[in-house]
């Protein structure tokens, strides 16, 4: 298996047109990176996600963002409820159709569980950089946890405040987000990713 390669330029492209998530990834690469711009910036479109894991779905937007000539950052995550078979996965934000409903998303997932006794689920970070001659590091961070109900907490987004983590009494809705942030599969993933590619 040959060393993972790099990061030596000076302009990360983050695959993103979500300025909330471009910022916290400028954020955490910060000290690593010079200088940050976008897919969306950059007027890049948006490719359609094809793909049947995180892992393909971040490699394939990070691919499509690197064409434009700079290395590209992407990133694919979502929620695994292994009793719903692995649902809503990579369709984590579909379930929360076009207006981002994600209380009803999370109606979704609660309903699913209804007769069911295993109420184990982990979040997954799949982290992709791409260099524009087809040049890919991949990896996968994940935090592992039980679902609640009713959510409780009015931070972080998505279906953070079902999610009781793993050796923890507070849900990620109710966590602060600095202590969230330490913790979560974006985290390990990017532990990761700093230690392959940009240490």
């Amino acid at each position: 298996m040959s060393a993972p390669r790099r990061f030596t330029g000076d302009t990360l492209v983050i695959a993103s047109h979500n300025k909330g998530k471009v910022r916290e990834i400028a954020d955490l690469l910060g000290p690593y990176v010079a200088n940050f711009t976008s897919a969306g910036e950059l007027g890049l479109p948006e490719p359609e996600e094809t793909g049947t894991s995180f892992i393909a779905n971040a490699e394939l937007k990070a691919k499509a963002a690197a064409a434009a000539g700079h290395v590209a950052l992407a990133d694919d995550s979502g929620l695994v409820v292994p009793a719903l078979n692995g649902d809503p996965g990579i369709y984590s934000a579909r379930w929360a159709g076009p207006a981002k409903d994600f209380a009803m998303a999370m109606q979704k997932v609660e309903d699913g569980l209804a007769e069911k006794t295993d109420r184990s689920a982990y979040f997954v970070c799949a982290l992709s950089l791409a260099w524009p001659d087809g040049h890919v590091e991949t990896v996968e961070g994940r935090c592992y946890g039980t679902l609640v109900w009713p959510p409780r907490g009015p931070h972080g987004f998505g279906y953070d405040p079902m999610f009781l983590p793993d050796g923890h009494g507070l849900t990620f809705g109710e966590m602060d987000q600095t202590r969230k942030h330490e913790m979560s599969h974006r985290a390990d993933a990017f532990r990761q990713l700093v230690e392959r590619c940009f240490r």
